[in-house]
Order: C-alpha cells, then structure tokens, then sequence
C-alpha cells in the first residue's frame, strides 16, 4: 500500500514542478516580447529641448495645445463605444486580399518638373519631387503598438521591404503617435538610409532614446522651415494631439508643406478640419497634390481626424489640384466599414469636381497623368 502512495505522491510533487516551470517559462516569454515596450514609449522632453518647446507659441502648462483649444475626443454619451468595439456589425476588414503593387523605376520625365507619390499603406508614402526623395512617416512594423503581442495589426504586408526602399533625402514626421512613428522603422532606416529626419518639436526625444544622432534630427514648430537637398520643408498647423504612453500633448503634431522650384506638396499628418487650411493655402499654396487624412473617423472625435467630406473641404481649402487619400486601408482604428473612407470621399470629389486618385499599396502616382479611379478596393471589400 505504501509504494503506491508514495508514485501518487511524486506524481504531484512532479505536476507542482512543472507547472511551476511552465509559468515561469510562461512569464520569462512575456518579458522578452515585452522587453522593448519601455524604449517604444520613446523619451521626454528635458534639457535645451524642453527649453525650446516652452518657447513655442502652442505650449503652455506643461503640454503643446491646438488654437481652438479642440478636445481630443468629445464622447459619444449615446453609445456604448467599447461594446459597439467589440460586438458592433460593421465590416471592419476587407474580405479578401488587399491587392499590393511593387513601384518599378520612375517614367522618365523632365527632372525639374518630376512630381510622383508612391503609397505604401496608411500614411507610409514615398514622394518623387523634382529629382529629389521624401519618406512620410513610415511605419513598417506589424502592428501600430508598442507591443507585439496586442494592438492594431496590418491588413495588408507592406509592398517592399524597408531595404529596398531607394536612398531618400528626408524623412518626416507628422506625430508621434504609434501608427505613425514607429520604433523598429525607425532603428531599421539609420542602417538603411542616412538622410535626416524632420519632426515637430519634441518629437527629437523619441528619436534620441532610439539611438538616432543628433545631427539627424531636425524639430520644427508650425512655419518653421528646412531646406534639404534643393526643398523647402515646412512645417504647418494641424488640429489634432499626440502621446504615446499615459501622458499626452508633451509633442507638437503638424503637417507638412514640401516645395521645389517649380512643384509643391502638402500632407495633413492627422487632423480634424480646421480653418488653418485656407490659411495654409494662402501662404503655402496652391499644392499640385495633396495627400489627405481620410480614415478612422467617428463623431465621438469629430475634432482630430477629418470626415471624407472634410478632406474634400481641406483640398479645396488648399488650393489643391489632386487628391491622393491616405490614413485607411492598412490598420483597423475606428469603427466605420473598411472601404467607406474611399467609397466616401470618391462620391464627394464626384460632386465637387475634385481630381482623385486612389492607388493600391505600392503603386506610383504620376501627378499629371494619375490612374483613373477604378473602385479596385470594391472587389476586395
């Protein structure tokens, strides 16, 4: 009677071990995955940086503000937004494949007056300008988060790797936020590209913790402007809010106005629709293209991301010639159907006798003679 006991009892000494192994297997995996969460939350301003932030016209108490004083979400007191997240009918995903192009060599074109947009997915682009390169806020990692274990994965791949992106001239930055200033991207393009990186003030901290030298980096507040290899790169106004951690607004946001000698580009970075278009117009305009915010929109933050309809309003306010949409398509970040933004905002510059393109990931847009509207998006919806 005893011997059987006794296996009983090492049988659940035994079991007590390994379960006990496997949880800390189990919690020494978790801190690995998580072992670069921290360094993802980026850095804070200190020193000459937190110095020259306190300067700016947009800061004040502590953290940068927008002119109008816009909330960063205004609520939605008649809807349950976490369950309408979790069990809400709306068709959220496209239904089958997001088709990817890969961009070949650029049409040969008089270089002075070269002007294409190569879309990567979300706000990732890549613009041609007069001979010269410039990388909008890249992001090629597999989800928007400073996780890789939760948060916002991909829809689609992205159509080239990051080593196969040509040599570029600059990089900007529109904000920190994670879908668009992304650590990995980052760490990758300083062995892969050595062009600068241009951000709106404060967002340098980010960069310094992520290793990029110094000499790398140019912050710019609104109307502040940089010139790089022939461009005039300036930072505008924008209407929106940044954090990447549990503090928020301790960064400027903006878009950005990039200008050649003949040719003129502007990109909204994320913002709700504000009456700083016009005035970027006036003293920046008219733009042969304009790449514009159109996704993850809801009336519970009306004020920092734009409605299709409004995007429309801003390149008007613009002075724009063609309208290229970005920011859908790539993450799922708000509630509305996976196509609407497009199917939306193609109505709408039907109506308002807009120029439009909508390329697939990774096809080049020539600015003066664009693809014709397909609805290519319709299939896969």
């Amino acid at each position: 009677m005893g011997a059987p006991a006794e296996r009983a009892g090492l049988d659940r000494t035994l079991g007590r071990r390994l379960r006990g192994a496997a949880g800390l297997a189990a919690l020494a995996g978790l801190a690995w995955v998580a072992r670069d969460v921290p360094a993802a939350l980026g850095g804070r301003l200190t020193g000459a940086r937190a110095e020259r932030a306190a300067r700016s016209p947009r800061f004040r108490d502590g953290t940068f503000h927008n002119p109008g004083g816009s909330r960063s979400m205004a609520g939605a007191p008649d809807r349950d937004l976490v369950r309408e997240l979790i069990f809400g009918k709306q068709k959220r995903r496209p239904g089958s494949a997001v088709p990817l192009l890969r961009p070949g060599a650029a049409p040969a074109a008089d270089v002075a007056r070269e002007l294409n947009v190569v879309w990567y997915g979300h706000a990732s682009a890549l613009i041609e300008i007069e001979g010269h390169k410039v990388l909008l806020d890249p992001v090629w990692s597999d989800r928007c988060s400073p996780s890789a274990l939760v948060g916002p994965r991909r829809l689609h791949e992205p159509p080239v790797r990051l080593d196969e992106l040509p040599p570029v001239d600059a990089i900007l930055i529109s904000h920190d936020h994670y879908d668009h200033l992304d650590m990995a991207t980052v760490r990758a393009l300083l062995t892969t590209q050595s062009a600068p990186f241009l951000v709106p003030l404060g967002v340098g901290a980010h960069l310094d913790r992520w290793g990029v030298p110094a000499e790398r980096i140019v912050e710019l507040d609104w109307s502040e402007s940089h010139r790089v290899a022939g461009l005039e790169i300036t930072a505008t106004a924008a209407q929106h809010f940044s954090g990447r951690g549990l503090r928020r607004d301790g960064t400027l946001w903006s878009s950005w106005v990039v200008a050649g000698a003949h040719r003129k580009v502007f990109y909204t970075g994320d913002s709700g629709y504000f009456d700083g278009y016009a005035e970027i117009g006036s003293r920046h305009g008219p733009f042969d293209v304009t790449l514009m915010q159109i996704g993850a929109y809801d009336r519970a933050w009306p004020s920092i991301h734009m409605f299709p309809e409004e995007a429309v309003a801003a390149h008007l306010d613009l002075r724009g010639g063609l309208l290229l949409p970005v920011h859908w398509a790539t993450f799922n970040l708000a509630l509305h159907d996976w196509s609407e933004p497009v199917d939306r905002i193609w109505a709408e510059t039907k109506a308002r006798d807009v120029r439009l393109a909508v390329p697939r990931p990774g096809e080049r847009v020539v600015v003066d003679d664009p693809p014709p509207v397909d609805g290519w998006w319709q299939a896969v919806a």
